[in-house]
């Protein structure tokens, strides 16, 4: 989530093949690298599946955070987010009108009726993936499952706009529009970005009309990052003491979906990375094996890894 890591994005590493000088540079992936990126979103996926799971009144958020650790390094990754930036845990967490970056605690307990945000990330083989799911947290109330499927939906609408040769605009429109229909609002400090070798790259990927962020033209290879924040009242958001997490203004709630996704060639539909499509655990585990399997064989024929880079002229 692009915001509090401003510094690191001006400071991520590219590679050196792209033309010009007016534009930033963003990475479009191989062949090879998409399958890491495969494995990488499949685990971020069983993460979350699983949180989703086992999440219940009477656990705490550290208890979730331990959880995600394991089971990342279990599956053969490590923890994007714990380390980044000085963060310290491996999952953000946030309850109820918290927004994004939550710290994991011991002293926060889940209660019934919580709207629950879990946001993790994995590397594998030096690629990362990233996803946010909200959880309804026992007996919710109506209003809060309605923000709930409203987040998720709009998610959906800015996904189904991730084609070759259309525009972040595009998936930005697609999202407000959603969102304001149902009466809601969506975060504005906060943007989606790129994601593979670093956990943030270019382009910031917005959830909102703006003409302040650089319309980029989607092509394929390119990997995202889409999460749009989507609160009950106001769009405003403030920073606790922490430095950490953030919360909204006026204290109401606030859910939050995110997938990793692929641009695929002209005429097809994105491929969703993290797709945390209803299968068995033991299932899950499989597919990351069968992708492994398929990454390595890549390798063996002799692929190298590219790492293309393109030029938008802005």
């Amino acid at each position: 989530m692009k915001n509090i890591f401003a510094n690191l994005f001006s400071r991520a590493t590219f590679p050196s093949r792209a033309v010009g000088t007016r534009g930033r540079r963003i990475e479009t992936k191989s062949p090879s690298e998409i399958a890491i990126m495969r494995i990488a979103g499949k685990i971020v996926a069983t993460v979350l599946q699983e949180i989703s799971e086992i999440a219940r009144p009477g656990m705490t958020t550290a208890d979730l955070d331990a959880y995600a650790e394991k089971r990342i390094r279990e599956m053969g990754a490590t923890p994007s987010f714990k380390g980044y930036h000085g963060f310290p845990a491996s999952i953000c967490v946030c309850v109820n009108n918290q927004v994004v970056h939550g710290l994991p605690s011991p002293k926060k307990v889940l209660r019934s009726g919580d709207l629950l945000k879990v946001d993790t990330g994995a590397c594998y083989q030096g690629f990362h993936g990233d996803s946010c799911i909200t959880i309804a947290v026992g007996k919710v109330k109506p209003a809060a499952l309605k923000l709930m499927r409203v987040a998720q939906e709009a998610l959906s609408r800015g996904i189904e706009q991730v084609k070759a040769d259309n525009h972040l605009l595009d998936i930005a429109g697609a999202i407000e529009d959603y969102v304001r229909a149902h009466g809601f609002s969506v975060v504005e400090n906060f943007t989606g970005h790129g994601v593979g070798r670093n956990l943030h790259e270019e382009p910031a990927v917005f959830h909102f009309r703006t003409r302040a962020l650089p319309n980029v033209k989607l092509r394929p290879g390119m990997t995202l990052a889409i999460e749009p924040i989507v609160n009950a009242g106001s769009k405003f958001t403030r920073v606790l003491p922490d430095r950490w997490t953030v919360e909204t203004m006026d204290n109401k709630l606030s859910a939050q979906f995110e997938h990793t996704v692929l641009v695929t060639a002209p005429g097809l539909p994105c491929e969703i990375l993290t797709d945390r499509s209803p299968v068995g655990k033991h299932e899950r585990l499989k597919q990351c094996a069968g992708t492994a399997l398929r990454a390595v064989r890549l390798v063996e024929c002799g692929e190298e890894s590219t790492g293309e880079a393109v030029t938008d002229d802005w």
